[in-house]
């Protein structure tokens, strides 16, 4: 067997590795693993570990990582494979390849080839509620969609947070929801420029304070409406692409750029460029004076409000 896991969902993927190699370890013991880092190995060093017989087992995993990141295997990956003997599995894991290199094209069509994408919202709501399901609970969808919204698409950190969420209770709602978990502070700066952008001057003054009672800092603050602007920038410049295009050319998830088309449609890149710049004099004002960086901010938020 000669399998690929590739795709730039680190946590599938990782997961599906971690449980191939401790299926093939519970039956063929851990001395028949050997994991190859091909960033530090020599050619020669992966050429020998595919080809040679196992030692003292029946059968061998090698587990490559990253092996595009060695020229000459790349150049010589059809010949070293094509000479792994019976006795040997080896899996390939290349998390971001070149999909235009021969190499790739020679992988997905000659390989056990399995490639994690990075899942939007909805697929990570679906995915909590298997997963819940898998771990004797349940979460309804629109729950599970809530949870995505309030910690974030991090997939690490969603499965560590519906695991605390199943200790408390097999079956998960709104309100352990809300007991047990944070908003995460990126989520909760879509809010506050969205509040803003809405003229809800209330609550985006009870986001803000909301930020600074979890001891997010000002100028935490200022990087986060910066990135979020570089985000309504992108999608400005992309226009009328759909989100998933957007979200490929731009190296963004798909999730965040459907949540930001709203605030995109509402402004002209005119009033972008400015809400730009007032943010860039804060973040200077605030490095080169004694400004109230609280009140500075809270003002830029109420302008853009009115």
């Amino acid at each position: 067997m000669i399998l690929t896991l590739t795709g730039e969902n680190n946590f599938d993927l990782r997961q599906a590795l971690r449980r191939l190699v401790d299926d093939f370890c519970q039956e063929h013991g851990d001395l028949a693993l050997e994991r190859i880092d091909c960033e530090e190995a020599g050619i020669e060093r992966i050429r020998e570990s595919i080809t040679s017989l196992p030692f003292l087992a029946a059968k061998k995993l090698v587990v490559l990582s990253k092996p595009s990141t060695n020229k000459q295997f790349t150049e010589q990956a059809e010949q070293i494979l094509d000479d792994t003997p019976e006795t040997t599995d080896v899996i390939i894991v290349e998390p971001k390849p070149d999909k235009r290199t021969a190499y790739y094209k020679f992988l997905k069509k000659n390989t056990d080839f399995k490639e994690f994408p990075e899942l939007d919202s909805n697929g990570l709501a679906k995915w909590l509620a298997e997963t819940a399901k898998a771990r004797q609970g349940s979460i309804k969808p629109a729950d599970a969609r809530y949870l995505v919204e309030r910690v974030g698409v991090n997939q690490l950190l969603l499965s560590n947070e519906l695991e605390k969420l199943l200790l408390y209770s097999p079956d998960i709602s709104r309100q352990s929801i809300d007991l047990l978990t944070e908003p995460a502070p990126q989520s909760t700066i879509f809010e506050l420029l969205d509040a803003a952008f809405a003229g809800n001057t209330k609550k985006a003054a009870a986001l803000y304070a909301e930020q600074r009672a979890l001891k997010v800092e000002p100028a935490q603050i200022i990087a986060m409406l910066a990135w979020q602007l570089h985000v309504l920038a992108i999608i400005k410049a992309s226009g009328d692409e759909p989100a998933e295009q957007v979200a490929r050319s731009a190296k963004l998830n798909p999730f965040v750029v459907r949540k930001s088309q709203g605030i995109a449609r509402r402004l002209s890149l005119a009033e972008l460029r400015k809400l730009v710049g007032d943010l860039l004099q804060i973040d200077i004002a605030m490095k080169r004076t004694n400004i109230d960086a609280d009140e500075a901010l809270q003002h830029y938020l109420l302008a853009i409000a009115r």
